[in-house]
């Protein structure tokens, strides 16, 4: 039997050795075969692009650049023949690609196209021809985009839709109501249209884009309800009226529809609900208006006025308290405007109110009114149906008149305006150095009455200014004489220049009452005495001087031979009244009243031609 045959150790890594030569060498001589292949392929398509390349479906294999670019050209028709359709509402606009902005760059496609197994090292090369011929590649075609050109496109449609935001008007012509309806503002956004277009493009296949439209609605849209109510209104009258009007108070005050709507004006407002077109009055027109009304309409509050019933020792009311008023413009202009909002054909003027210090149901106790404390009666005989008019209608408004407690009381205050349409008559009156027919002679018998009641009663005599000359009515008596001891004791109002106050500086209330007949008037205080008492002394008329001569004046309206005394002498004289007012016995108040009276000539007036006296002044 023969020896196996065995492999020594030490003859295995040579084995080894010579086995990785055989393989090393197969790998080698593969790589070798498919750089050969490679080099083989390249050279087959130099010059022309890869098999299996396609662009958006076109088959480019094989072709030069140039072909490529021509056949892409002819085939990819895309920017001349598609369709973009833009819509809004029913209104469609299409447009061409190559309108939009977009051309196909065939040049540089195929040049895409021709790249494909050339770019990279060598490795990445072979695949991607690999991949081509194997699996092909389909490439996207190049297209240039001018985004000025879709601008301009859309902008065109936007001409076309764009509409501005337009208010809702309302107007008056004449009688007439016009109403036009608002209109919704239309803007499109041309960014937000064009947003999606490139991507569109790009697809290289037709499309629908919305075009993109801002809204932008008015504040006051519709007006055909106001418009209704503005022919409501000018359909007849406005009345405006006062407030729980009564007799002698003004209004109310008519606006036919013609005037009405001349002073009438359509205003934006805004409301919980929104903006509103309102028919308003005019400012220029409603405001002057009520402040035209705000006089008539005015009302001070007034107390009530009483008389004290010396055997029940209580008020009885003898004229009703008033409610004082004002009219509140801004208010009345706001419920004006408010109620021709609202179609109201009667609308109330507003009145702020401002109730009196004493209504009727004041109590005597209340007001510390208990008894008589000063009373004075003067008397004027001989006096004509006029000077007894204005007396009476003087003291009348003093009549019931209650004075506070500390209070300065003037007469011209509550006296009030002299004047014809207040019931007053044209008298004697002395104005600058003659006595003259004026409206309102005889008032200062008024206030000389008052005058001594104060001055009698112990209250300080704050401001009393004498007549010029002694007049004979201030110092009558009740029999129709005269007592010279009541000169200075006189006093002058005019209104409201020369008045004449007291003050009432008791705690209690002083209740005027005044009466009056014919001959005399009779003025009384109802209080709470004190205790104080008066005691005064006069001086007498002092300085005694006569008058000077009479003057006599031509008066064309007398006859020949007729003269007429017009003007009363009457001498000068100077007298001083002290009075010391004492209370529970001590000196509480001590004043002197010193008066000059100025002596007075007499006045004659004559008829043309008639003989005057010798040694007599002529005016």
């Amino acid at each position: 039997m023969s020896p196996s045959r065995s492999t020594s150790p030490s003859s295995a890594p040579a084995t080894f050795i010579r086995l990785l030569l055989t393989m090393t060498g197969g790998v080698i001589l593969f790589v070798v075969l498919l750089i050969a292949i490679a080099v083989g392929y390249s050279m087959v398509y130099y010059g022309t692009i890869y098999p299996g390349v396609s662009v958006f479906g076109v088959d480019v294999s094989g072709l030069t650049p140039d072909q490529a670019a021509e056949r892409i050209q002819e085939e990819l028709q895309f920017a001349q023949k598609g369709r973009i359709v833009f819509l809004y509402g029913d209104q469609v606009w299409i447009a061409r690609p190559n309108e939009l902005g977009m051309y196909l760059d065939s040049q540089a496609t195929a040049l895409a196209a021709y790249s494909v197994g050339r770019q990279g090292d060598p490795v990445t090369r072979v695949l991607q021809q690999f991949r081509a011929w194997y699996y092909g590649i389909d490439l996207p075609p190049l297209a240039v985009y001018e985004e000025s050109r879709a601008y301009a496109y859309v902008n065109q449609i936007a001409e076309q839709i764009n509409k501005p935001t337009i208010e809702a008007n309302l107007e008056i012509r004449g009688l007439e109501v016009v109403a036009t309806p608002g209109q919704v503002g239309l803007r499109v956004d041309v960014p937000a249209t064009l947003a999606p277009l490139q991507d569109q493009l790009r697809s290289f296949s037709d499309g629908i884009l919305g075009v993109a439209v801002v809204e932008t609605p008015p504040l006051v849209a519709d007006v055909s309800a106001q418009a209704e109510a503005a022919r409501k209104i000018l359909s007849q009258p406005l009345t405006i009226t006062l407030p729980d009007a009564g007799e002698g108070d003004p209004g109310p005050w008519i606006f036919e529809p013609e005037k009405l709507a001349s002073m009438l004006a359509v205003e934006r407002v805004e409301t919980e609900e929104g903006a509103q077109l309102q028919l308003r009055f005019k400012s220029e027109e409603l405001k002057p208006f009520l402040q035209g009304l705000a006089p008539q309409i005015a009302r001070d509050p007034e107390n009530a006025r009483y008389i004290f019933k010396d055997d029940t020792r209580q008020l009885e009311v003898i004229q009703s308290a008033k409610i004082g008023r004002r009219l509140n413009i801004d208010a009345s202009i706001q419920a004006i405007n408010e109620g021709i909002a609202s179609g109201e054909h009667t609308i109330s003027l507003v009145v702020n109110y401002q109730e009196p210090e004493f209504g009727n149901d004041v109590r005597a106790a209340d007001l510390g009114i208990t008894e008589l404390v000063s009373s004075h009666t003067s008397y004027f005989y001989g006096s004509g149906a006029s000077r007894i008019q204005n007396i009476h209608t003087a003291a009348s408004r003093f009549h019931g008149v209650l004075v506070p407690p500390g209070a300065t009381f003037s007469m011209a205050e509550v006296l009030g305006d002299i004047s014809l349409d207040n019931g007053y008559a044209e008298a004697l009156i002395i104005y600058g150095d003659r006595t003259i027919e004026g409206v309102g002679g005889g008032v200062c018998q008024v206030s000389t009455t008052l005058f001594r009641t104060a001055f009698f009663g112990g209250y300080p005599i704050l401001e009393r200014y004498p007549h010029a000359y002694r007049v004979g009515y201030y110092e009558q008596t009740a029999s129709g004489g005269y007592d010279p001891s009541l000169a200075g004791l006189d006093a002058t109002v005019f209104v409201p220049v020369v008045d004449f106050k007291f003050k009432n500086d008791t705690p209690y209330y002083i209740l005027m009452e005044t009466y009056y007949d014919n001959v005399s008037l009779t003025w009384k205080f109802y209080s709470t005495s004190d205790g104080r008492t008066v005691e005064w002394h006069t001086s007498g008329l002092k300085n005694v001087t006569p008058p000077p001569e009479p003057v006599y004046n031509e008066n064309p309206k007398l006859a020949k031979g007729e003269i007429k005394k017009v003007d009363y002498e009457v001498e000068g004289a100077d007298v001083s009244i002290v009075r010391r007012v004492y209370r529970n016995g001590e000196l509480y108040l001590e004043d002197n009243f010193v008066t000059h009276y100025v002596p007075w000539q007499a006045v004659y007036e004559y008829g043309p031609g008639t003989k005057i006296p010798k040694n007599r002044g002529e005016g």
